[in-house]
């Protein structure tokens, strides 16, 4: 690039006629702002540019700064005019200077200005590499800390591009098959400055020279290519050039780096594309590639090496902690299995809450208005929410099967019982219908035989109606509510009713234990099996407090302990008030009550409508038994919808 040489309009410098420059006439000097910092520029400054810049002097000593000045007087002028600045001159030359004398005086001026050019690059790159330097340790430290193992890749390929000045990026991970060989290259991660909403699909990618990531993973070597487009055909590898017709990008130059662990194992490739004069440019266009894209450099390299070094040692430890949590995660998934296996109705019920409850913790951490505006949850805490969520009820496992099943007021053998002996009783009226009309005909012929047989039969139908109007009362006594409900007149009044059995022995139509059940008035349980199911909670404290969680897991066995306490102390097993219940039991108590409510595999219950639950649940915070403002974010966060696609659909019409 040749220098730059601003000249008077109207000023005659006939040595600039023989020297490699670009001249342009100008009226006013240019600000400082507006030059190249990478190209020498000389300001021939007279007294008419000098005045046009006025009596400010910072406009002048900026310009100074970024290019040469060089005096220029009228002719036998022997020092600058008054209105130039003689400290800012690199020197003087006047019109009549002899052109030898002005070329020299102009040449060394220029070499001034490519002076100043060196000097602004030696400190762009004292302040580069500084911050670079403190760029790495701050990654470095960052990258030691981080757990997430998708975090970590973006920020290890966000930083990579940022030190590499890359308007684009890949990041790929080796995956490994059973015997811990490697098996494929997964394409993990990308980032396009220029298309920032562009998606993109992970998929896997053979080992091997044949793509240009492959090639780095299978040997090790790092690639700097100066234009994809122009591979010779002296390489294995090649550029796919279907991703950049289709999304309308012009991949350039690229810098591709293999991610080596502490063995000496490539466990990923780093691919940046794009190196860019201004890291906020975009390449929307192809002007915009040949006048921004330049090759990567050996800084760029050094550093995206050192970063990628780091980053390889940083992603086995996340795989690595991701392993044990993946241990983990299978642990209690199994437990939950164990425990939902026991009572296949209630399947699923435990990762429901888990949904619920996360979405609401998460709606709390989003801020806003009330009592837990200042309340947030980092990824431990989520976790531990969660997990305390999912084994909330593995206490089950210590209730009777039977008591844990158990569907309606009556168990099945009971009420088998009792259809057994109405089905007893409509054959016997059926019987003694038969059994008056024979003796009838034996007594008295055919006299009047059609009329008799017609009262004997409606006295048949009006036992057999009365019989089958007793057994439905009981069936629908059987259902189970939600809501304390119901009258039982009917079936006291069925209970005042007798039978003689076989034996010849009279007895009410319900036993005293049949009509205790049905007389249940809310649920399906008395209150000896509402006790025994009530002790899961107890038996869940205990099981959790046996497990040695970590310090960040250890408050599970507490949170999960008091998801049926009640913020007005009428809950159980404890009884404990709202001094006692964490806000993380306060969410998942909200949580286990709605989907209780509304879950669909339930046989022994319909399901309540969405907007009776929410109704439901605003009544319980009514009376002090669950948290208000809880259930506020609960409602206004839609977190109901999170178990339920059809839920969404009904979340704008609902009114609570």
């Amino acid at each position: 690039m040749n220098a730059l040489v601003f000249c008077p309009v109207g000023r005659a410098i006939p040595a600039l006629g023989g020297l490699d420059v670009e001249v342009r006439r100008v009226p006013l000097l240019p600000a400082a702002t507006t030059l190249d910092a990478e190209r020498p520029t000389l300001v021939l400054l007279d007294r008419s540019l000098a005045l046009a810049a006025g009596e400010d002097r910072a406009p002048l000593d900026a310009l100074a700064g970024v290019a040469a000045m060089l005096g220029v007087g009228d002719p036998g002028a022997a020092a600058p005019d008054a209105a130039i600045p003689a400290d800012i001159l690199t020197g003087f030359v006047a019109a009549d200077t002899p052109v030898d004398a002005q070329r020299i005086a102009i040449r060394g001026a220029l070499r001034h200005a490519a002076a100043l050019v060196g000097a602004r690059r030696a400190m762009r790159r004292e302040t580069r590499s500084a911050d670079d330097l403190h760029e790495l340790t701050r990654i470095g430290v960052a990258l030691s800390t981080e757990r997430d193992l998708l975090t970590l890749l973006e920020m290890i390929l966000t930083q990579a591009r940022r030190i590499g000045a890359a308007d684009a990026g890949s990041l790929y991970l080796v995956e490994r098959n059973e015997n811990d060989e490697p098996a494929g290259l997964r394409f993990k991660l990308a980032q396009n400055h220029t298309l920032p909403n562009l998606g993109f699909k992970e998929t896997v990618i053979p080992i091997s020279p044949a793509s240009i990531a492959g090639y780095v993973a299978a040997t090790g070597e790092p690639l700097i290519i100066l234009d994809v487009y122009l591979l010779g055909s002296d390489v294995p590898y090649s550029m796919n050039r279907s991703f950049d017709e289709k999304v309308g990008y012009r991949t350039k130059s690229m810098m591709v780096l293999p991610m080596r662990s502490h063995r000496d194992e490539v466990i990923g490739v780093v691919q940046l594309i794009n190196r860019k004069r201004d890291f906020g440019a975009s390449l929307a266009t192809p002007g915009s590639v040949e006048r921004e894209v330049l090759p990567f450099d050996a800084h760029a390299v050094d550093l995206v090496s050192a970063l990628a070094s780091q980053a390889a040692v940083a992603i086995e430890n996340a795989r690595l902690y991701e392993d044990i949590e993946k241990l983990f995660e299978g642990f209690v998934t199994a437990a939950v299995t164990a425990i939902e296996s026991r009572d296949p109705t209630t399947s699923g019920h435990s990762f429901r809450v888990a949904t619920l409850t996360c979405g609401l913790a998460e709606a709390v951490d989003r801020g806003g208005e009330g009592a837990y505006r200042d309340v947030k949850f980092n990824r431990e805490q989520m976790r531990e929410i969660r997990y305390a969520s999912l084994l909330h009820d593995f206490g089950k496992v210590g209730v009777r099967e039977q008591v844990l099943v158990k569907q309606k007021k009556l168990y099945p053998s009971d009420l088998a019982i009792v259809k057994h002996r109405f089905q007893y009783l409509l054959q016997r009226a059926d019987l003694q219908y038969e059994r008056e009309r024979a003796e009838y005909l034996f007594n008295y012929g055919k006299e009047r035989y059609e009329h008799v047989l017609a009262e004997l039969d409606s006295v048949r139908m009006a036992k057999r109606s009365e019989l089958q109007r007793y057994l439905d009362s009981i069936v629908q006594a059987n259902e189970p509510t939600i809501l304390p409900e119901g009258k039982f007149d009917e079936l006291e009044s069925i209970n005042a009713r007798t039978f003689v059995d076989f034996d010849g022995v009279e007895k009410p139509l319900l036993s005293d234990d049949e009509l205790r059940y049905l007389m249940i008035n809310k649920g399906n349980l008395d209150p000896r099996e509402r006790r025994e199911i009530e002790s899961h909670v107890t038996h869940t404290f205990r099981f959790l407090e046996q497990i040695p969680w970590t310090r960040e897991l250890r408050r599970i066995p507490s949170i999960a302990h008091g998801h049926h306490e009640k913020l007005n102390a009428k809950g159980y097993p404890r009884q404990v008030g709202a001094d006692g219940i964490p806000v993380q039991t306060r969410m998942m108590t909200i949580s286990d009550i709605f989907d209780a409510l509304t879950a669909t595999d339930r046989p022994y219950k319909r399901a309540v409508p969405l907007e009776r639950a929410l109704d439901i649940l605003g009544a319980e915070a009514k009376e002090g038994a669950i948290d208000r403002a809880l259930l506020d974010a609960f409602i206004a966060g839609g977190v109901f919808s999170l178990v339920d696609p059809a839920r969404r659909r009904s979340q704008e019409g609902s009114a609570v």
